[in-house]
């Protein structure tokens, strides 16, 4: 029996679809969503931390997310990653608490959120491939070294050629929601 791994093979697949719901988790649309705020840094007690470890992050409305900071010496800190963030967002500070209004995005700016979006399926999809290539280069040396016989090792690509197929269809169909959420106004 070969040393070829399937299920490895989809961990990884899976792996690169993971990284891809995380990026669109990201990605700002019309609606407020607590997972924008993830990427943020904050310099805090001289060192970088994530935002969630220093606040609590709250939708109470669809276009609003409150940011309650539990030590009141880091607010200043806090605001101030959150209006260097990419995110085009204005902190409006109540003592600890920071509300982030959503504002309303325009055409113009929903298609470049959408290409990013698009951006990021291209990069899973090339991971996906990346590892199809290991995968089919791996069989084929256990072919040469004799591990696995040539129907073992059609069966086995075959699988690895359906697995990718299933994976990329899974990115695309994200990709089309992800981007129909950009886009409905």
């Amino acid at each position: 029996m070969s040393s070829f791994d399937l299920k490895e093979t989809e961990r990884r697949m899976r792996g690169a679809l993971a990284v891809l719901k995380q990026e669109f988790g990201g990605l700002r649309t019309g609606r407020a969503n607590a997972s924008v705020l993830d990427p943020i840094m904050v310099m805090a007690y001289g060192n970088p931390m994530a935002l969630n470890q220093l606040a609590t992050i709250n939708v109470p409305e669809s276009r609003l997310i409150t940011v309650q900071v539990w030590d009141r010496t880091q607010v200043g800190a806090v605001e101030r990653a959150i209006r260097e963030s990419d995110l085009g967002l204005n902190p409006v500070v109540e003592g600890q608490l920071l509300r982030l209004p959503i504002p309303e995005l325009n055409q113009e700016r929903r298609h470049e959120i959408a290409k990013v979006a698009h951006k990021y399926a291209e990069h899973a999809r090339i991971a996906v491939r990346n590892v199809r290539r290991d995968g089919m280069e791996h069989l084929k040396r256990a072919e040469k070294d004799a591990e696995m016989g040539k129907d073992e090792h059609h069966t086995l690509s075959t699988k690895v050629q359906d697995l990718t197929d299933k994976i990329i269809k899974e990115i695309d169909e994200a990709l089309a929601s992800k981007e129909a959420e950009i886009m409905q106004v």
